[in-house]
């Protein structure tokens, strides 16, 4: 028989992500992620699969270490990747598809990523890190410990700590003689995208303004790999990137947004035709977010590689955030955009054979955690090709996601979703979790979640829903959550829960559960704040004081005024979205987990919410995370995100009574 999942089969669990035809098409790269519950550390190896025969992939990488980001030359003959494998930083590998040992191409102090072939196969275009700051010679090592001098305001960042004087600037290494050569300099960060067909020119991406405090641009340029010029084909007004060229070179697709309604702005997809130096929004009519924001807490080293052109140069395919789901669009230069492949389903990751119609796609769902999927474009039907979690998927019974839409006390129209409890029975009454997705630009949907299939093992409904603020239901509807957190976002949860308990019988009533993170954490803690109606709450990673948060989160000051509408000049209204303001009406049981290193939501958010309830002698607990950032449940230390779901699970069973 059957049994539930549990924290820890996410040991056994593996994803997969980054598929990559061969030019030829007739081979499948990608990447396979697993946990090393040894080491407690993740490793990721290179699979091969052959298009033209049934079989199963061909490892081609092992060991203990991480091997990612597969890239074919163009001949088909080699595969570039990102290896730690030597010392443990990331350098660039070259291997031969025939077989042997990968070769190193790169050998530097601070590591290389994000490896892209020139055309002719001679050159490899990377990313490197480079540190103004220090004497030639002087070794990382060789530092010693002092005061962090500080004359920015964006001196540190959630992903990579306290700003070291480094910038990632774009290099060319020789394959043959492992001649390194750094195209971009001074004091700017740099992104990599595409090489032309012509090898004239590399796409990349930076933000070029003085005063970066005060800009939130991303601009595209060209850059000319023999002169090291660059030319800029956008205007300063927006965020663009993942730039991928038409094979005929004469036009390149982007992504990105203009900045109208910051960061709660739709991006798009963007054309740039290169004759007439025209930048166009090609999506300007599709009122979704191209790309994936989908929430979730299990996919790793997941990768869209943007619009992928078809041989012709005249259309294209990318992937789209649409009412619970990432769908597959095509369009083409003559404005015809339609859905390829339309279902319930989270793409994660997808690469493109126009020449046969087909294309290799990463999906997730509910109840299928991480596999790779053959399309056929012209029949629109979808063949597995992988079954990475055969073994742990034949021991567990997985919930399923029944999707339901209701009408919200103003009218609007809101999607969710609910899971029953593994072993549901009818006419028993249950318990019910309501989760809360973090952003809150994000989009929860049909995906594997590891923390909902844990909850629903342990006897719990699990509710999810998207209310206001939430991507894939148009720009009205995301930004409709700025300047209001706390309002009608917050009523779209309560009506969301007095919509299952009105249609399922099954739900208990008195035993109602709610946790969330980021926003989801904001949320949970102005839930507890306006409603007694929860018998217990956790809150991860959260915002109880917006006031703190302007000065102490890396996005404070800028997120604050974008989201709240609102700064220091004005500590009534900041007060009054803070959840810590009415910490006095709070009877519910809060579990506060948070990271020490969390500089997006900083560690001192929960510690004022703990120690205020405390103070009045209120039913809570506060878990701290060492070391972990705000990515603790998605990428943190593998031991760690397991102990964080069984807080979760046992805080929520100190008050449940499953009958």
């Amino acid at each position: 028989m059957k049994r539930g999942m549990s924290a820890e089969d996410l040991y056994e669990l593996n994803s997969v992500s980054d598929p990559r035809f061969s030019p030829d098409n007739n081979k499948c790269v990608f990447v396979q992620t697993g946990i090393n519950k040894e080491t407690d550390d993740y490793f990721s190896h290179l699979f091969i699969l052959d298009m033209e025969k049934e079989g199963e992939a061909i490892q081609l990488t092992y060991g203990k270490s991480k091997n990612h980001s597969p890239r074919w030359s163009l001949d088909g003959k080699s595969v570039a990747f990102v290896s730690n494998r030597e010392g443990g930083k990331n350098q660039i590998f070259v291997l031969s598809i025939n077989g042997g040992e990968a070769r190193q191409v790169t050998e530097l102090e601070n590591g290389a990523s994000n490896p892209v072939w020139s055309p002719d196969g001679k050159r490899i275009a990377f990313l490197s890190t480079v540190n103004n700051q220090k004497e030639p010679g002087e070794k990382e090592s060789d530092k010693k410990l002092l005061p962090l001098e500080v004359g920015k305001m964006k001196y540190k960042s959630d992903a990579s700590g306290f700003w070291k004087g480094t910038f990632h600037h774009v290099s060319v290494v020789d394959v043959v003689t492992g001649e390194v050569s750094q195209l971009t300099e001074g004091e700017n960060d740099f992104t990599l995208y595409s090489w032309s067909p012509d090898g004239k020119n590399i796409a990349v991406g930076a933000d070029l303004e003085t005063n970066k405090d005060q800009s939130f641009i991303h601009d595209i340029y060209l850059l000319d790999p023999e002169s090291k010029g660059l030319s800029k084909i956008t205007n300063g007004t927006g965020s663009f990137g993942n730039v991928t060229w038409s094979p005929d070179g004469k036009f390149l697709a982007a992504i990105g947004q203009d900045m109208k309604y910051y960061n709660a702005t739709l991006s798009r997809l963007w054309i740039y035709d290169l004759e007439a130096k025209k930048f166009t929004c090609f999506t300007e009519g599709l009122d979704l977010p191209v790309g994936d924001f989908m929430a979730g807490d299990f996919q790793q080293g997941a990768v869209l590689p943007g619009a992928q052109w078809t041989e012709d140069s005249s259309s294209f395919y990318f992937v789209g955030t649409d009412n619970g789901n990432t769908v597959l669009y095509y369009g083409n230069l003559d404005g015809e955009i339609y859905p390829a492949l339309l279902d319930q389903q989270h793409i994660f990751g997808f690469t493109l054979d126009s020449k046969n119609q087909r294309a290799v796609l990463a999906i997730s769902r509910p109840s299928k955690p991480s596999d790779l999927f053959l399309l056929n474009i012209t029949e629109g039907t979808t063949k597995q090709l992988t079954d990475v979690n055969k073994e742990i998927l034949s021991k567990v019974e997985l919930s399923e996601a029944k999707s339901f839409e209701f009408e919200a006390s103003d009218g609007w129209k809101v999607q969710g979703w609910l899971m029953l409890p593994i072993g549901y029975e009818e006419g028993k009454q249950y318990p019910m979790v309501l989760e809360i997705h973090g952003g809150p630009h994000a989009m929860y949907g049909n995906t594997y979640m590891h923390e909902f299939q844990l909850l629903a093992s342990k006897g719990y409904a699990v509710l999810f829903i998207n209310p206001r603020g939430s991507h894939g239901y148009g720009q009205k509807f995301v930004n409709a959550v700025r300047g209001d957190y706390g309002g009608k976002d917050y009523q779209d949860i309560m009506d969301a829960v007095d919509y299952v308990l009105d249609q399922h019988d099954f739900i208990d009533d008195q035993q109602l559960f709610v946790t969330g993170g980021s926003y989801g954490g904001f949320m949970t803690n102005w839930i507890v704040g306006h409603t007694n109606r929860f018998k217990a709450a956790v809150t991860q990673r959260s915002i109880s004081n917006w006031i703190s948060f302007y000065g102490v989160s890396d996005i404070g000051y800028y997120f604050t005024e974008w989201q709240i509408e609102s700064d220091l000049s004005d500590i009534e209204k900041l007060w009054k979205h803070s959840p810590l303001a009415y910490v006095k009406n709070v009877e519910t049981p809060l579990l506060i987990l948070h990271s020490e290193k969390d500089y997006r939501c900083p560690i001192e958010q929960g510690e004022q919410l703990f120690i205020a309830l405390k103070r009045l002698e209120k039913p809570a607990k506060m878990i701290r995370f060492p070391e972990e950032n705000h990515e603790l449940s998605r990428s943190g230390k593998p031991s760690l995100r397991i102990y964080r779901l069984n807080y979760i699970a046992d805080w929520f069973g100190e008050y449940t009574h499953i009958h």
